[in-house]
């Protein structure tokens, strides 16, 4: 099954998938296989509260990075209910134009009252995708606007969308959210209020006084954002790591429309020089930051299941 998922049977690869996230036998022999195949993907967490258009973002960088002929894969999560543990997985419908584009893999995924955003199993779940040959794996979070962190560690670059005018700035720094933004996105830029959203943003990326180790890279100048200092990655959920990785001492702060795709050239260009950056100041500890962050979450899975017997 891993020899064909690798060699492009799409089909392989959501069994395994739906092997990782049962967490069976079959899993733990294919991510032996699949993790020393993983790590030419950028993976790529986007983030935010719920209404700012994370899927239509994602539906609208798929599209970008299809067109500059890149292999995309989607791990989209949904909030599980706490009373009858089931998920309506809404992504994958919104991005049914892509159903039949074998260069395009779209995995569903229910967060099972896993906190952090994330389901617990997302890391692997983007790690076997990565292993499969694709070349950008975007993680999108369950959308709560608080404990969303997580993503941070999951991922090599974190993106924040915030809305104009949704009051979503401050939810932003209760969550802590950019505290680890890597990218912070404006989307539904043809709303009133949408450049100054984002200059709020801009100051309160400077208020937040983002300072961390002096041997953190500095950021290469990719948008309009004013300087803010560097601040270790949250350690506020179970899973984060103790690993760091470098982060942008700069974030930047783009607006988009991902409707009509206005903007969306530009984060993907945002994207590509943070993928740059890291891959000559941090894959390594980005690499090492993931690893330890999917040994967490095994760890917090198999003590509430031990928890929960009787």
């Amino acid at each position: 099954m891993v020899d064909a998922a690798t060699t492009g049977d799409r089909r392989a690869l959501a069994r395994i998938l739906t092997a990782v996230e049962n967490r069976t036998a079959v899993a733990e022999a294919a991510l032996r296989v699949l993790y020393p195949l993983a790590g030419s993907a950028h993976i790529v967490g986007i983030t935010g509260a719920p209404g700012a258009g994370k899927s239509t973002l994602v539906a609208a960088l798929i599209a970008e990075a299809r067109a500059a002929g890149r292999a995309v894969g989607v791990v989209a999560v949904d909030p599980s209910s706490p009373i009858t543990g089931g998920a309506l997985l809404g992504d994958r419908v919104r991005m049914q134009a892509y159903a039949s584009d074998r260069d395009v893999f779209i995995r569903s995924m229910a967060s099972r009252g896993h906190a952090g955003g994330l389901a617990s199993t997302s890391a692997a779940a983007a790690s076997v995708i990565d292993a499969c040959g694709f070349d950008l794996v975007l993680l999108e979070t369950v959308g709560t606007g608080q404990s969303e962190v997580e993503v941070a560690a999951a991922a090599d670059t974190t993106v924040v969308l915030e809305a104009p005018e949704m009051g979503d700035e401050v939810q932003a720094i209760k969550a802590g959210l950019l505290e680890v933004a890597d990218i912070v996105v404006v989307n539904k830029g043809d709303r009133p209020g949408a450049q100054r959203t984002a200059s709020q943003l801009r100051a309160m990326l400077v208020a937040v006084g983002r300072v961390g180790a002096a041997d953190r890279a500095h950021h290469a100048d990719v948008g309009p954002a004013h300087a803010s200092e560097d601040s270790a990655p949250s350690s506020g959920t179970a899973a984060a790591p103790a690993v760091p990785r470098p982060r942008p001492k700069e974030p930047v702060v783009l607006v988009t429309t991902a409707t009509t795709g206005q903007g969306i050239p530009e984060l993907l260009g945002a994207l590509d020089r943070e993928r740059a950056r890291m891959r000559s100041t941090g894959a390594p500890l980005a690499r090492m930051a993931r690893a330890e962050a999917q040994v967490w979450a095994i760890l917090a899975d198999r003590t509430r299941a031990a928890l929960s017997e009787p």
